[in-house]
């Protein structure tokens, strides 16, 4: 049902985010006007361990995309996750552009992660409001000589390491800081959410 809603009133999402008529929240971002909530939690554990979740934040950049979607956008596949080193807490307006650099993405595939690119994040079917990538978790296989320290990861559609184009969907700082050693494994989920209110 709110799936049509949503389909039926793009233009409207697309002038609520025009015109800043919405709340960003720790949670996810509210439409007043459309009683709309889109939302998404990353899920994350060391070497199997216990699942920790924190919730994102979906960027305008993010917010614009998925809403472009509903008209003429162009549907960008597959997307990927990338992690950070900075002590920061993404904004509003965080972009593809502006990551690598604003949040200190992890790069280095000698102090870092030895993956060549960015892991693909790929996504389950659609159901119940949300999409997510809960049976095939991504996973980052650390390499470092002492400590590697990771405060949190975006999405991106852009597979490089280090890359400034493309889109950046979402992104989250953990609650706490993550320390790793070198051969640890690393799984990261996402699911979004589109609800009514």
């Amino acid at each position: 049902m709110f799936a049509k809603d949503l389909v039926k009133h793009a233009r409207e999402f697309a002038g609520y985010l025009k015109n800043r008529q919405y709340e960003q929240t720790p949670a996810g971002v509210v439409f007043p006007q459309a009683h709309a909530f889109a939302h998404g939690m990353y899920s994350h554990r060391v070497n199997g361990g216990e699942w920790v979740h924190d919730p994102n934040l979906l960027p305008s950049e993010g917010l614009t995309y998925l809403l472009s979607l509903l008209g003429a956008g162009t549907k960008l596949t597959p997307w990927y996750i990338a992690p950070y080193a900075g002590a920061i807490s993404p904004g509003a307006n965080w972009t593809a552009a502006t990551f690598p650099a604003t949040a200190s993405e992890i790069t280095s595939g000698t102090e870092g992660y030895t993956n060549a690119t960015r892991p693909t994040w790929t996504a389950g079917t659609a159901a119940a409001d949300t999409i997510n990538n809960n049976s095939s978790p991504v996973t980052f296989t650390i390499i470092t000589a002492t400590t590697l320290l990771m405060n949190g990861v975006g999405m991106v559609s852009e597979s490089a390491k280090g890359a400034t184009t493309g889109k950046l969907l979402s992104a989250t700082r953990f609650g706490a800081q993550r320390s790793f050693a070198t051969g640890d494994l690393f799984d990261v989920k996402y699911a979004v959410s589109l609800t009514s209110t």
